[in-house]
């Protein structure tokens, strides 16, 4: 007998979907059943990693248009999945997640705590999470659940949640439950566009510019940009990128002036903050890309946003000269349409902005180099030159591992990165490497702390018996190195809960990866990348290497704050990180920001 549950995975397939993350649990029996025989079903061991993989797998839009999806039952297994559903949602990224639920007729509907066994509320606790979040307690037709789900992808991407009843889930199928969608309901063209008034407006200022930059935000797609990037090119306009939209430049594209950030690189902050137009594009601008000073994100100059969510346009800040709610990927293409429209050539401002960038190293010099440790920063020189078309590099979503990935990886053409900054939970790191292994079939090069790597580590089964060709880097300093490093910042030297001497318990990783079967050894330091590890880089299974940092590694450059008398923070603008220019290379390198560059 065909069941409900069938027909909805039948739509799925119809949609694109051909994967399925999931734990398995009774009150998803009937749709598991279903997706088992329609989707690659992968069990992972924790519901959360259900949910990461699929948001990884889903943001590596290439030209395979391949969907995933998270599967998990009632009540703990949809609290378990929380978190992954708040990281999609703040990256505003393609999430489905279908969970179970009791039967119907066992629903508590806020009589009382809970009637079915493992029944919570699950609408109610996700509703602030999601585009949309419903339960079924009847089968809805096609048109209708299709509609529901295409809300992930279209017009802003985000997060779906639908919960289904079990007795819902197990009932016959009925013809009438097939009525095809209306295509204005699925197939409509329903993103926001900017006018033309507006691009003219854009065009005009673009022309009066002496030092413009294009930043660019993930809300421009990888397979979009590839056709962009010739005409952005051909303009001459100095770009950037945010983390978000880190794979979108070549490294070694002239133009490419790096990643601007509260841990940006260092002569990216200088450029975009004497700046006299940045136009914003698929970004969301906010605290982490313009800074905590806000106030002072790009003080000489006009800032335009275009985004596809009102919302982030009316937020308050940074200081907007102009708000285009517009898809990102068609506001470039009409800017662009016709470059004789411009008449601009930035000489000056091209040959300072290079020297800068010539000048200022990815590391600073005064970060310290403890014998028999790696200088983090080095270590990531040494990985970005073992990339090669076709890799992804996943940093962890939270720590030194990230940040230091993000300031110092010169990712390369056809090179995908991603990571999740917005929520910076720890341990997401190898959950979004399973998924991204999974939509790209090659090598997947993951970088994470070992404290972080901890809260997640029990998916290295979910590696090995899929055998995918993740290679994991854990940043080996015995604990959470950047919550040391501002524990003993701001409380005189004091530390708690952070590393092995204040409490926190971490494992022997060799034997750990010799449990799940999956090879490991020290990088060392001297040897650096070797022959042989070169070779495990390139063996298609997996393999593990500790990467020695020394508890007190430093990490600069950095923004940092002051604590004021008030106990309030005061932070420094992106020009300002820590440690200080020397006078001389003030003058050099903030020529025009002469008159602001103290820190006071």
């Amino acid at each position: 007998m065909k069941t409900y549950s069938d027909q909805m995975c039948d739509w799925l397939v119809e949609q694109g979907f051909t994967h399925c993350f999931f734990v398995a649990g009774g009150n998803i029996m009937h749709f598991l059943n279903s997706a088992r025989l329609r989707f690659k079903c992968v069990p992972v061991v924790h519901e959360v990693s259900a949910g990461i993989a699929a948001e990884y797998f889903n943001e590596l839009d290439m030209n395979d248009k391949s969907k995933a999806f998270a599967l998990v039952t009632a009540g703990p297994g949809l609290t378990n999945i929380v978190t992954s559903i708040a990281g999609a949602n703040i990256e505003s990224r393609s999430l489905l997640v279908i969970g179970g639920q009791v039967k119907s007729s066992d629903l508590s509907l806020g009589k009382v705590r809970q009637r079915g066994i493992q029944e919570i509320d699950g609408v109610s606790l996700l509703k602030s999470l999601c585009k949309s979040a419903v339960t079924l307690t009847a089968p809805i037709n096609k048109s209708k659940f299709i509609s529901l789900v295409s809300k992930a992808f279209r017009p802003r991407k985000g997060v779906i949640f639908i919960e289904v009843c079990l007795d819902v889930q197990g009932k016959p199928a009925e013809e009438k439950f097939n009525n095809l969608p209306k295509k204005s309901e699925v197939n409509s063209n329903d993103l926001p566009r900017a006018t033309h008034k507006q691009i003219v407006k854009v065009k005009s200022l673009l022309t009066k510019a002496k030092r413009p930059v294009f930043l660019i935000g993930g809300g421009v797609s990888r397979s979009d940009f590839r056709e962009i990037y010739p005409k952005l090119v051909e303009l001459g306009v100095p770009l950037m990128s945010t983390w978000n939209g880190a794979d979108r430049i070549p490294h070694d594209e002239p133009l490419n002036w790096g990643r601007p950030n509260t841990w940006g690189m260092r002569y990216s902050n200088i450029l975009i903050q004497q700046s006299d137009l940045v136009i914003a594009i698929g970004t969301r601008l906010g605290l982490q890309h313009t800074g905590f000073n806000w106030q002072q994100f790009v003080p000489l100059g006009k800032v335009i946003q275009v985004d596809i969510d009102k919302r982030e346009l009316t937020k308050g800040h940074p200081k907007l000269h102009m708000k285009i709610y517009s898809d990102a990927s068609y506001f470039l293409d009409k800017l662009l349409n016709d470059s004789r429209d411009f008449e601009i050539s930035f000489v000056d401002w091209l040959n300072f902005g290079n020297k800068v960038k010539k000048s200022i190293p990815l590391s600073d010099p005064e970060n310290n180099n403890f014998e028999g440790y790696w200088n983090p920063y080095e270590f990531l020189a040494q990985v970005s030159k073992q990339l090669i078309n076709g890799d992804t590099l996943i940093p962890s979503s939270s720590g030194a591992s990230e940040t230091v990935a993000m300031q110092a990886a010169c990712i390369p053409y056809g090179v995908f990165t991603i990571t999740n900054k917005g929520l910076a939970s720890m341990g997401y790191g190898l959950a979004g490497a399973i998924g991204a292994a999974f939509k790209t079939r090659s090598r997947v090069i993951h970088i994470e702390g070992d404290g972080s790597f901890s809260q997640n580590l029990q998916e290295l089964g979910t590696v090995m018996v899929n055998k995918l060709p993740i290679k994991i880097f854990i940043f080996d300093n015995r604990g959470y190195a950047s919550i040391k490093m501002t524990q003993r910042s701001y409380y005189q030297g004091n530390s708690i809960g952070c590393d092995i001497e204040s409490g926190l318990g971490l494992p022997n990783w060799i034997r750990i990866f010799s449990a799940y079967g999956i090879t490991c050894h020290t990088i060392d330091v001297v040897e650096k990348f070797s022959q042989n590890v070169v070779d495990e880089l390139n063996d298609p299974h997996p393999r593990a290497f500790l990467v020695p940092i020394h508890p007190e590694q430093t990490y600069f450059p950095k923004i940092t704050s002051e604590v004021l008398a008030d106990g309030t923070m005061m932070s420094r603008p992106l020009h300002l990180m820590t440690p200080d220019l020397s006078d001389f290379q003030t003058l050099e390198f903030l020529p025009y920001l002469a008159c602001t560059v103290t820190p006071d």
